[in-house]
């Protein structure tokens, strides 16, 4: 029931008690929240204020709005994204690194929609890259699916001198990816460097990602160095918050 005593709002009294449940799983993934009549009754509290602590939890991401249908808690992360062995050689050779070793390990069927395109490396790709502003680059900008669905964006950059005469400017790169064929041209991979981070998302993500209002996204910039440090290649990629868990283990040495 509201508190009408304790200073704070109602909606946000209601709010609060309907994110608990959710957090305690009384409500799980999936499940479609009371009517707004039968939380009017109840928290005692009116429709106005229903629908404030409703549309609070919309924005936050805990809910989502069907019209006709109700009101559902949204699903848990469906892609758990696991960095200990995505990016080994080990996986790139059995042809399961990255996306696909997320598809193996969640169960889920992947799709990729790919562009190639050439352009001029800008400040950003240059400094990533270390190269001149202006020198030609590769860019292969996918659409990656799991079972159908949207849930992850990826752009990567790679000088055109790596790839030029390769199947990285092919949209199929063939077995173990752009990876295997930098090291077939012997392009040796030495180490990797991600920076994660969230934001909300541009209009053409949030299209693109079919994603709610309020929902953010996971943003991972990774660069690909060779054996002698070399930058090999620049991959920024945007994921659907909702939608994803980020892995990490490491030892404690």
């Amino acid at each position: 029931m509201v508190d009408r005593t304790s200073g704070m709002p109602a909606f946000r009294q209601v709010a609060a008690a309907l994110r608990a449940k959710i957090a305690g799983g009384h409500y799980a993934p999936g499940d479609r929240l009371p009517s707004e009549r039968e939380l009017v009754e109840a928290y005692d509290a009116s429709r106005p204020t229903v629908r404030a602590a409703v549309e609070m939890l919309r924005t936050e991401g805990l809910v989502t709005a069907e019209h006709g249908r109700g009101v559902f808690v949204r699903p848990a992360a469906s892609v758990q994204r696991i960095a200990r062995s995505r990016l080994s050689r080990e996986a790139r050779e059995r042809d399961r690194g990255a996306f696909l070793a997320d598809a193996e390990a969640r169960g889920f069927t992947p799709s990729t929609s790919t562009e190639i395109r050439f352009e001029q490396a800008d400040a950003r790709a240059a400094l990533h890259l270390a190269i001149d502003e202006g020198t030609e680059i590769t860019v292969r900008d996918r659409v990656m699916r799991a079972d159908g669905l949207v849930v992850q964006l990826a752009v990567s950059r790679l000088p055109r001198a790596l790839t030029r005469g390769t199947a990285i400017e092919d949209v199929d790169t063939g077995p173990g990816g752009t990876y295997a064929r930098l090291e077939e041209r012997d392009h040796r991979l030495g180490s990797f460097a991600e920076h994660v981070g969230a934001r909300m998302p541009a209009p053409d993500e949030a299209s693109l990602l079919q994603l709610a209002d309020g929902v953010p996204v996971i943003t991972v910039t990774r660069v690909a160095y060779g054996a002698d440090g070399t930058p090999l290649e620049l991959n920024e990629m945007v994921l659907a918050a909702d939608r994803y868990e980020l892995s990490y283990e490491w030892p404690a040495d």
